[in-house]
């Protein structure tokens, strides 16, 4: 198989969703009907019967939630699909906003009973300022529900998306028939009785059959004629074009715990998913179908294997041909890198690959070069842009609970930092370190993976700051930036790239520190050099 074709059997997809809709479920029936498991674990009330495959992480195993985006990869009908799986918890999001900088296309989830909830609405809102082209799934029609066509105007008014059904449910909850596939016409009846097992589609290219009265009674049959002919005359006609410009999202129905609806929506995502695109960088747009290699570091995690200690940078192939072996140069650092044993993802399980195309996701061995936002290339100057550090809302001192692992408790901080599961910050004035984070539950996250990880205990302090705000001075001598330094030396501190950050206490005193010092500009995203 030549570049090119290699190149247009990939999908590189995220999926996201608000806790609990179901992805992480959605994700397993993806593998399973994708061949590349036998059984699918199921999480049900935080409590971990088997667990799932992306959740690999044993803090993700006792909670029942995703809180790192997995990487997975199978091969399907000849395409290469890498699913992205996300956490949905908002505590969690700067994860997700970052490996939404990696991914082609995305399917949000959402629940039938909740509907739209606010963090899909935050994260879709991001996918549509990128223009991300979406596929929406309502998932969990073996439970009680809001009506179809309900739902459908939740989803364009809240999420402000142009839908189009492809497919439709028949009946709800207690009352669940099966679905309608208008995109292959096919009828799929539900049994609720087979959890496990794939139910096949019976074609149905006329809904005016008798026969469908036979299969699903004779009110059902109506029902179902009477929705679709009110689909046709509401919802425009599915436009591949329009799709991929992210100007219309298709939308399936399904029960992803008892697999039903999956194997439709992975047959038209297939079909109808963009292969890998070309990404901006500082100087130009990089077309995918480039031969030089050029790729970005989006996630880094320590202790994929806690035994090893080892430390993974993944890197989506935005160009070219990423070799085993071969010198690429590290453009922040300037430096030309060699790697030995790339990785090929599914969850945690990892095997050596010679070749990864665009599209792809890379797993490095790091012993500390790599940093969140880097960039690989062949040789090329260039930068891929949009991969945020936002600022903390949550700040608590870190205080080390034994003195005996203070190296530990060090090693263990720095790791987690470059992760970007929070950010750390040293105060100037007394060298104490402060942990900021986006979301409260990060601190319990750290607290245990420092604990079980790296061997380190640590205590913390509650701080009273409302945001970190990054310091960029029109000038480093001027009187205005030395007086600021002096005036507000208590909450001056230093980020982990030695950026200087103050600490405010509120929304006023940052208003007020912007009247009274002009040439002194704060930040509240750390990428602004």
């Amino acid at each position: 198989m030549n570049f090119l074709e290699e190149i247009a059997r990939r999908r590189t997809f995220g999926i996201i969703s608000h806790p609990d809709a179901g992805k992480t479920t959605l994700t397993e029936k993806l593998l399973l009907f994708g061949g590349a498991i036998q059984e699918a674990g199921a999480v049900k009330n935080n409590k971990i019967k088997k667990s799932a495959t992306s959740d690999f992480m044993e803090i993700e195993k006792q909670r029942g939630i995703s809180v790192a985006t997995s990487v997975l990869a199978f091969n399907y009908k000849g395409i290469k699909i890498n699913i992205l799986d996300t956490p949905g918890h908002k505590d969690f999001a700067e994860d997700t906003f970052r490996t939404l900088t990696a991914v082609d296309s995305v399917i949000v989830v959402v629940d039938v009973a909740k509907g739209v909830e606010m963090q899909t609405e935050k994260l879709v809102e991001v996918c549509r300022m990128r223009k991300i082209p979406i596929i929406v799934f309502i998932n969990k029609l073996d439970r009680e529900g809001k009506d179809g066509f309900d739902l459908l105007d939740e989803i364009e008014q809240k999420l402000k998306l142009k839908v189009v059904p492809l497919s439709f449910p028949i009946g709800m909850g207690y009352d669940f028939k099966g679905i309608y596939n208008i995109w292959d016409k096919k009828l799929n009846l539900f049994s609720g009785d087979a959890k496990q097992t794939v139910s096949e589609g019976v074609e149905f290219t006329n809904i005016d059959n008798p026969e469908l009265d036979k299969i699903i009674g004779g009110k059902w049959a109506n029902n179902l004629r009477e929705e679709l002919e009110l689909i046709e005359e509401v919802y425009p006609k599915f436009d591949n074009e329009a799709y991929l410009n992210s100007e219309l999202q298709p939308v399936f129905f399904g029960s992803a715990l008892n697999n039903f609806g999956v194997k439709e929506l992975l047959d038209c995502f297939v079909q109808i998913a963009p292969p890998p695109q070309p990404k901006m960088s500082s100087t130009r747009l990089v077309d995918s179908k480039e031969k030089k290699f050029t790729g970005f570091v989006f996630k880094i995690h320590a202790n994929m294997d806690p035994k090893h200690r080892d430390r993974l940078a993944f890197v989506k192939i935005v160009s070219g041909i990423f070799k085993r072996n071969t010198n690429y140069l590290h453009v922040k650092m300037g430096k030309k890198m060699k790697f030995s044993s790339p990785n090929a993802f599914f969850a945690e399980k990892k095997e050596i690959v010679d070749e990864s195309f665009p599209g792809d996701i890379v797993g490095l061995h790091d012993t500390g070069n790599f940093k969140i936002g880097d960039t690989l290339t062949e040789g090329e100057v260039l930068e891929f842009k949009g991969i945020p550090s936002f600022s903390p809302e949550h700040f608590r001192y870190v205080n080390n609970a034994d003195p005996m692992k203070s190296k530990q408790l060090a090693k263990g901080l720095n790791q987690l930092m470059d992760e970007g599961v929070a950010q750390l910050f040293t105060l100037d004035i007394n060298g104490r370190k402060v942990i900021g984070t986006v979301g409260a539950l990060q601190f319990e996250v750290i607290q245990y993976r420092l604990e079980h990880e790296y061997g380190a205990k640590c205590s913390y302090e509650n701080l009273n700051v409302h945001k970190a705000c990054w310091v960029e001075p029109e000038d480093d001598n001027s009187y205005e930036f030395k007086e600021f330094k002096r005036v507000k030396q208590r909450y001056m501190a230093k980020d982990k790239k030695g950026q200087l950050v103050f600490l405010a206490d509120s929304a006023f005193t940052i208003q007020m520190t912007q009247e009274k010092y002009k040439s002194v500009k704060l930040h509240f995203v750390s990428e602004f050099k």
